[in-house]
Formats: structure tokens, sequence, C-alpha cells
């Protein structure tokens, strides 16, 4: 088959979405197909048609959204389009913005089939309007999605349960597929030296955009709040709205200089490695693939119960999951794992282990699966 990707933005690597799309990319290319992506930008990618960057969103909340978090949406181009999509036997969307409304509205005119992906949450937007809390606003959103895109598509990638049940609350009549998006090999269990300067101290991380909904805030607030703040040294992998707010508040309340910021793949890996804890605050995630990748490197995390995060069907133990919001009762499970190190310790393996049912090629085969019984037929 000739498989077409259709994501806005192919060139971020610090973006989920981006990354998704690449590795199916690699694995579509693996399994013998002929692949191609129409996106905004590309960054040198081949067979990558590039529509250039839309100067005007016509969603206002997305656009928000996106321009403060370093994402620009596809200018739509229909010569590029109708380049892009010659010989094509099936495209799959990643997003539902302008780019790919209209090479939908194209692929149906031609009878090429399409398959979609629910990717993005309602609420990652509203939170950054701090509409988070409103059921209207996120209900609204949810029906313009279904309405204007997702309804006129037969099959729905779904990255999660979480989210496939969302879906089926809004009344969405696609055929909803949960498949995880999986986490590479690269993440997993290796012998690492913790550096001199880091040995004495209980090691606490997360990796994300330090945006609203991942509420940072309240990681930094638990650690603060901890027995044991005085032994403790905070990781906040990442970048985003909240990047000043966090910092400042970390540096006022945290008794130990925090890192905030970016590493090397090859440095986060090892820092994964030698962490005693990993936290997953936040209250909105599809699928949060940093938390899988650190348990994959053995890290025991601890999880915000949020009913909009599907991050807590990882949890292996009571002490992997806090109360959604509460600082206090995340500080309560930090000082947990700080007094049982020998739990910790047996826990870390069966935590490595179970990320092997998430494994990258493993999941990307069961979705090109998908893509290769909907050409022929089969579902």
């Amino acid at each position: 088959m000739k498989v077409v990707l259709v994501v806005d933005y192919f060139g971020n690597t610090t973006n989920g979405t981006t990354m998704t799309a690449r590795h199916l990319y690699k694995q579509l290319e693996a399994c013998g197909h002929e692949v191609a992506v129409i996106t905004g930008v590309g960054n040198g990618w081949p067979n990558v048609y590039e529509t250039g960057v839309a100067r005007i969103c016509s969603i206002p909340i997305a656009r928000f959204f996106f321009k403060n978090n370093g994402f620009y949406f596809g200018k739509v181009d229909m010569k590029i389009i109708a380049e892009a999509l010659k010989g094509a036997d099936l495209v799959h969307f990643l997003a539902d913005f302008p780019l790919e409304r209209a090479v939908k509205k194209y692929c149906d005119k031609q009878g090429i089939k399409t398959f979609a992906a629910f990717h993005i949450q309602p609420e990652n937007a509203t939170y950054q309007l701090h509409l988070g809390w409103s059921k209207f606003v996120n209900w609204l959103i949810y029906i313009i999605y279904r309405n204007a895109f997702f309804n006129k598509f037969e099959h729905i990638h779904c990255p999660s349960k979480m989210i496939a049940n969302e879906l089926k609350k809004h009344h969405y009549t696609a055929q909803l597929h949960v498949i995880s998006n999986g986490i590479g090999n690269t993440f997993r269990q290796i012998s690492v030296t913790r550096p001199e300067e880091d040995k004495d101290y209980f090691i606490v991380t997360m990796v994300g955009r330090i945006t609203h909904e991942k509420r940072q805030d309240l990681v930094v607030k638990a650690c603060a709040a901890s027995k044991y703040a005085d032994k403790i040294k905070l990781f906040l992998f990442g970048r985003g709205t909240w990047s000043k707010k966090i910092t400042k508040m970390a540096k006022k309340k945290l008794k130990n200089e925090p890192f905030i910021g970016f590493v090397t793949h090859d440095e986060l890996l090892k820092i994964l490695n030698y962490s005693d804890l990993y936290v997953q605050a936040s209250d909105i995630e599809i699928e949060a693939i940093s938390c899988m990748e650190a348990f994959a490197c053995g890290t025991v995390p601890v999880i915000s119960d949020s009913p909009l995060s599907a991050t807590s069907q990882f949890a292996l133990s009571e002490h992997s999951v806090f109360k959604h919001g509460n600082y206090k009762d995340l500080a309560k499970q930090i000082d947990y794992w700080y007094e049982h190190p020998e739990e910790r310790k047996k826990l870390e393996k069966e935590y490595a282990e179970s990320a092997k049912d998430y494994n990258l090629e493993k999941c990307n085969k069961q979705l090109i699966s998908l893509f290769e019984d909907y050409y022929n037929g089969k579902i």
C-alpha cells in the first residue's frame, strides 16, 4: 500500500503527536509499505510534502494553545495535497485541524480510504485558558470535533481505553480501536553510576510540557511538603507556558536546587535509570508516553488518579497512585517510597517487565495490521 500520514507539524521532536507520526512512518517502511507525509513543516524527511505554516488558524482556543507550546498549523495548499495523494491507498490523520479537514474532503471526493486517530483532548486547550473546569466548553469542543471531522470516518485509533470511553460518551459513531502508541526499545534498564553530586539525594523526576494541565506545581509543592524535603532533588524535563512560573516556585519552595529544562536522550535515559521516583501529576493525559518510558527504565511511578488521565491504569501498587490535584496526598506517597526502599527495588523490576506489553514496534504493527485489514475490506 501507499500510506499517507497527515500531521500539521512533522518537524518538532519534542511534540508527542509528531514523534508518534515519525515512529509510524518508520514502521510502515519496515513492513514494506510506501509512505508519504503531508505536513506544514517536515524538516528534511524524505517523501514529505510541505504545505508551509498557516498564518491564521480558524480555531481560536487551539490557536492560543499551540502557539504557546511551539506548535504550528499546516497551511492548506491543494496543489501540494493533490500531488502527495497520487496513488494513495490509505490516508491516516493524526489531528483535526484545517489542513486535515481539507485533505479529508479531497480523499472523500477521490474515493481514497481514510483512517483517523484521536490524540488531542479538548481539555489540553481549555486548560490553557483556565476553562478546563467547564464541562460545557469541553463538551462543545468534543461535539465540534465529532460533527466536523471524526464522524466522517469508519475507524478511529484511540491510544487508551480512557479516551475511547470519552468518545463513546460523546456519541462518536466510528469503530474505535484501542492500541497504545508504544515506547521505544531505547528506554530500558541499563547499568548506570549516579553522579557524585546526586548520590546523596532522593531523585524525583517528571517529563513533559510545563503547562497548567500537567500540574508540575503539585510536584513542587509535594516535594516541599515531604518529611524528607531536605533529601529530595527534583528534575523537571520540558518547557512550556508555565516554565517561568514553575522555575520561580521551585527555587522558592524547594530546599535543594532543582533541574528544570532539557537534556539529551542519552542523558535522560541515564537519569531515569538512577531516579528513585517518577511522578505523573497531569490532570489531562490521553496516554503518558513519558511515564511509560520512565517505568520501562525501572523507575517506580506515582500517578494522578484524574478521571481525564489514562495513566493510572499502569499502577502496580496502591502507593503508585495519588488523589488528583492533592499535593499533600502526593507528598504522602513520596514519603512512603522513601521509607520503603526494598519494596521500591522489587517493584522496579515489575514495572520494567510490564513495559514490554507496550513495545513500540509491537504496537505500530497492530495499527498497521488494522490499516491492511481496512484496505482489504476485512473490517
